[in-house]
């Protein structure tokens, strides 16, 4: 599956990740979202290890998350998620995301995730670095295409 903005990245559903009725649970897609964003910012120099922050846009908090299903996850296995920035602002960003089967073929559910880069002595909002901005501008879905 080829995507002409953003990123793929591969999670696996494991069984704990599972309803009592064999279906991904709801709460977990957030959990995945998150597993797919982290090694793609880590490889970037972006990452929080040992207990420390490599640059200080990874003390941000999520504002805002919003989800819509589409087709149950029914066990569990591989998925793609494919993830792209709708906007990047001085102190804030907003993904879009889609969660899709290997193939691409399904597409389970899609959404967006608002995060807001904190100052860690005000917890106030703070404008990103510009190491953070350039990795940020790779992940923004240029306007003219479509989501």
């Amino acid at each position: 599956m080829s995507h002409q903005f953003g990123h793929v990245e591969h999670v696996t559903v494991h069984f704990d990740d599972l309803d009592a009725m064999g279906i991904l649970h709801n709460a977990r897609y957030a959990v995945l979202l998150e597993r797919a964003l982290t090694p793609y910012w880590t490889e970037r120099g972006i990452a929080f290890s040992a207990g420390r922050h490599s640059a200080p846009d990874v003390f941000h908090a999520v504002r805002e998350f919003a989800i819509t299903y589409h087709a149950p996850v029914t066990g569990v296995g591989a998925l793609a998620v494919h993830f792209w920035l709708e906007h990047l602002g001085t102190s804030s960003a907003r993904y879009a995301f889609e969660f899709r089967s290997p193939d691409g073929r399904t597409r389970y559910a899609d959404g967006t995730r608002s995060i807001v880069r904190l100052d860690p002595a005000t917890l106030r909002p703070t404008a990103w670095t510009e190491a953070a901005r350039a990795v940020a501008t790779t992940l923004l879905r240029p306007a003219a295409l479509p989501a």
